[in-house]
């Protein structure tokens, strides 16, 4: 049997769909986490919308973060296009899954993740080396 010798990589060439996929693993933790203080914490299901927002901006700058870094240039750019991207994902997911519409909520969110992806681009750019 031959082995294989050459194995072709796969990269993400899109900025903002990399920043998608590292903003959606971070939200994905942080959903986690959240779900680990929830059960064994003492934290309260009256305070879990606050942390949510703020598990949605963290995923949103590190999103951005990876989409500036990756894209070199324009971070706030990059980084609020993830921003939007981010938070119609999210906005889809909820309106698909539970049947939620716009709300205050959601306007809550937009003014989160859209800046926050945008400063993560920016730190992104420039520590780029």
């Amino acid at each position: 049997m031959n082995p294989i010798k050459n194995v072709s990589k796969v990269s993400v060439s899109s900025p903002t769909l990399a920043g998608a996929m590292t903003a959606c693993i971070w939200l994905a933790a942080g959903a986690l986490l959240l779900s680990l203080f929830l059960r064994f914490g003492s934290m309260q299901e009256s305070s879990l919308p606050m942390y949510a927002l703020a598990v949605h901006g963290c995923s949103s700058f590190a999103g951005g973060f990876s989409s500036g870094k990756r894209s070199g240039r324009k971070g706030w750019y990059f980084g609020g296009s993830l921003g939007i991207v981010y938070a119609l994902l999210i906005i889809l997911i909820g309106f698909l899954s539970v049947n939620a519409g716009f709300s205050a909520h959601t306007w809550s969110l937009l003014a989160i993740v859209i800046p926050a992806g945008a400063i993560g681009g920016m730190i992104g750019v420039n520590l780029k080396k």
